[in-house]
């Protein structure tokens, strides 16, 4: 029996636009049905995400906002980095740890006003913790389960979305967004994404969410805009080497330095909740996060063994096999003597075991230049 929008606690507005496009919606992310595939290739959407620009439904994401007058205290209390360096129209990836500094969520963090943020997580456990946090203090946190998000990414994403809005969409930087108006509903546009392209990411209510689905495929025919699968959203973000938690960090207890989030944690700040134990870990790492080619024709299964001379040396985390680039690749953890670009072990798979080494990650477009063009960049 086909699955209802009623077999989910959290409600998709989209559900029909979705199995209309041939999805199963028998996956659910955070308790809401995700189109894990369309009728259409995977990989015929990864090239036009590359080439034109693919629309993703992400509101699987779960949102939270926070406010009142102790909210940047709380905050930063919580999360790993300092949020009061962001200005009101700017966010930040940032993490939250436990006592012993292991991380249990990323968090994405919107500044919408001085003491007004939102909150986005994927699949930890922020809002287990965030009560604890804010007890006792001036400030207030609230799931929101209406926000639905459209996803429009890849290189004509700009082209196709800046004349259906008043603001002026050029001017948003990568990490910003802003309160406007798309196709005359009320959104909140953000700069950012999970594809390694330019992208821009449409906050709506569930009511305008299957309005606005439908407007930005319209406006984006004639640059050949498609709807884009959760199968798709995996391999571009693999290709990009973009982390997924908890899938990267399997070993339940991985520190941000191991999975190279140093720039999330701000240890100048005088105290945030598992300061003490990452102060402790700095330069004992288990493991470190690279990115591997394998030398073989098909994805290569999340859990594979990394074996060098007869030893378990590491673990292959996510992977897919890119007809983009023509390679099968894998983001791992490997022993820290082993991270060095070039470092040769085996992959052993259900598959088979096969060669594989590190490379320079991200395996597309390793400077990034799609998603930080240079002149945007600051010296």
């Amino acid at each position: 029996m086909a699955t209802t929008a009623d077999d989910f606690p959290r409600k998709n507005a989209l559900f029909s636009r979705h199995r209309a496009l041939g999805s199963a919606l028998d996956s659910d992310w955070n308790g809401m049905p995700i189109p894990q595939n369309y009728d259409s290739d995977p990989y015929e959407e990864t090239t036009i995400v590359r080439s034109r620009a693919g629309l993703f439904d992400v509101s699987g994401l779960r949102m939270v906002n926070v406010s009142g007058p102790d909210v940047v205290k709380v905050l930063n209390h919580m999360l790993t980095s300092d949020v009061d360096t962001l200005k009101p129209g700017q966010s930040a990836i940032s993490n939250i740890v436990d006592e012993n500094g292991a991380l249990i969520d990323d968090v994405l963090v919107y500044r919408d006003g001085p003491t007004e943020f939102r909150l986005s997580h994927g699949g930890g456990s922020l809002e287990d913790v965030i009560g604890g946090f804010f007890e006792g203090a001036d400030a207030t946190w609230a799931k929101d389960d209406d926000v639905h998000i459209l996803s429009l990414q890849g290189p004509l994403a700009l082209d196709a979305l800046a004349p259906h809005t008043p603001f002026d969409l050029p001017k948003l930087k990568y990490f910003e967004h802003a309160p406007t108006e798309l196709f005359g509903k009320k959104v909140s546009l953000a700069r950012g994404g999970y594809s390694a392209e330019r992208g821009y990411e449409v906050f709506c209510s569930a009511a305008d969410a299957p309005f606005l689905w439908d407007a930005i495929l319209e406006a984006g025919k004639p640059f050949g805009v498609v709807p884009a699968s959760w199968s798709c959203l995996d391999i571009v973000r693999v290709e990009g080497a973009l982390l997924f938690f908890p899938f990267d960090m399997p070993q339940g207890d991985t520190t941000p330095w191991e999975v190279g989030a140093d720039w999330t944690i701000d240890m100048s700040k005088p105290d945030f909740h598992g300061k003490a134990a990452l102060a402790e870990k700095k330069g004992k790492e288990r493991v470190a996060q690279v990115g591997i080619e394998i030398d073989a024709h098909e994805a290569i299964e999340p859990g594979a063994r990394i074996v060098k001379d007869g030893k378990d040396v590491g673990s292959v985390n996510s992977t897919t096999y890119s007809r983009h680039l023509m390679k099968s690749i894998g983001l791992a953890h490997v022993e820290p003597s082993l991270k060095g670009i070039g470092t040769a072990f085996d992959v052993v798979s259900s598959a088979g075991t096969f060669s594989a080494h590190v490379v320079r990650t991200p395996f597309y477009d390793p400077h990034r230049l799609r998603t930080h063009p240079l002149d945007e960049r600051t010296s």
